[in-house]
């Protein structure tokens, strides 16, 4: 089975314009499409607007056969899509795959037979086959026939430098055993490994089960940081301690509280679909409340070092380090930085934050713009919340510029210092 020479990639987010540029240097002629008007017109002009592509990268791969459009039209005639669309959760934290939908129907419309296309939007079990291949078919196309249907999970971990997309294990499900076959021959030109699974539900599946378990241990974590700061217990120790454990044991971290676009999300998916089935996931919904309560927490603990230097919250100048869900990535989705902006605005701070890679934050209607730190500023902010751990700050000057430095990242673990206090 020959891999297809033109695909499409829809949405030109965090895991699509990777994607879209990974194809391309290995040889596809791929058509970049968002229906986003602005990010297509950055595209166009050689500038792109994630941490992990490069304005020279996205440039060589335009050279390449790489282009971009809003419009389904253009990509009529390729032979491979591959569905990158954003799948969040609604106001009642269900599953919102309206997107999904949206796309599945303009692809339908479009596409000619003899075709691959494939999900990796993070959906419930079950999603490809009751949106992308009922749609297909609704249009008169026969799944496994002239148009072959598959769902693989996106891995994709802003950020990360220790392994290309190309290095991580790419799991890959067909809904029928020919769309498996032709699934796999449109990824395996690109990635070193494939993982092939049974159906596309049990590659979906296979996200949830990923990201369930790390949510899960992190929940752990963080109620057990809650648990040893009331004993006077250095939690980060006590994780170091346990992690010389050569079997038995995997190291989580506590935090303020999780984001970005798969934790705090995709466990919920799983619970969803599970409650439809009229069963009860304790574990995850539990692990949700846990992590959802941690902005809480972290005001609670600084709230308490103001009150024990005889300060209160009123009025107080307080300095957030870190506005985006990860070290050294600019995105802020789910980010913890909006919970405790807000709660401590709520409590009468005045609250300002630092952070090189969001120059702008918009919490419950406020606009706040990240400052510099002045390297002659001293004692300008009664207390400073780390709540990213960008490489980039320094820790010495933002010392000085704070009376209390409460950080929720361990990254002053070689410090010393009576301002410090951490998770």
């Amino acid at each position: 089975m020959s891999a297809p020479n033109q695909i499409a990639v829809i949405g030109l987010g965090y895991v699509g314009l990777p994607l879209s540029l990974s194809f391309a240097d290995n040889g596809y002629d791929v058509i970049g499409l968002d229906i986003d008007d602005t990010r297509i017109e950055k595209l166009q002009q050689g500038t792109s607007y994630i941490d992990d592509v490069s304005d020279s990268y996205l440039s060589e791969q335009t050279k390449n056969g790489l282009s971009f459009t809003t419009d389904y039209a253009d990509i009529a005639d390729v032979d491979g899509v591959l569905i990158c669309v954003p799948t969040p959760l609604d106001k009642t934290l269900s599953p919102d795959v309206s997107y999904v939908t949206a796309t599945s129907e303009s692809l339908a419309e479009v596409l000619s037979t003899d075709v691959t296309v494939v999900l990796e939007s993070t959906v419930y079990p079950g999603a490809t086959e009751e949106i992308v291949v009922n749609t297909f078919e609704d249009r008169g196309f026969n799944v496994g026939n002239d148009v072959f249907i598959g769902y693989s999970p996106e891995r994709i971990d802003p950020g990360n430098n220790d392994y290309t997309i190309e290095e991580i294990p790419k799991v890959v499900g067909g809904v029928t055993e020919e769309c498996g076959v032709r699934v796999e021959a449109l990824y395996s030109p690109v990635f070193d490994d494939l993982v092939p699974v049974d159906s596309s539900a049990e590659a979906e599946f296979v996200k949830l089960l990923e990201n369930t378990f790390r949510t899960v241990n992190i929940a752990l974590v963080n109620e057990l940081a809650t648990v040893a700061s009331t004993l006077d217990i250095d939690i980060w120790g006590a994780i170091e301690a346990a992690s010389t454990k050569p079997f038995g044991y995997m190291p989580f971290y506590p935090g303020p509280g999780l984001g970005g676009h798969c934790l705090p999300i995709d466990p919920l998916y799983l619970s969803w679909k599970a409650k439809e089935q009229g069963l009860d996931i304790e574990f995850i919904e539990l692990a949700n409340n846990v992590n959802r309560q941690m902005p809480e927490h972290v005001v609670s603990r600084v709230v308490n070092l103001l009150n024990n230097h005889g300060s209160a919250v009123p009025d107080t100048n307080v300095l957030i380090i870190g506005a985006s869900y990860k070290a050294d990535v600019a995105d802020v989705r789910e980010s913890p930085a909006f919970d405790v902006i807000g709660l401590l605005s709520e409590r009468g701070a005045n609250v300002q934050y630092t952070d090189p890679h969001v120059p702008n934050l918009t919490v419950d209607g406020c606009e706040y713009e990240s400052i510099e730190i002045q390297k002659d500023s001293v004692d300008q902010f009664d207390v400073g919340i780390i709540l990213t751990g960008h490489d980039s700050f320094d820790i010495d000057q933002i010392l000085n510029t704070v009376d209390i430095l409460f950080d929720t990242r361990n990254i002053t673990q070689d410090l010393e210092s009576d301002k410090i206090y951490r998770l």
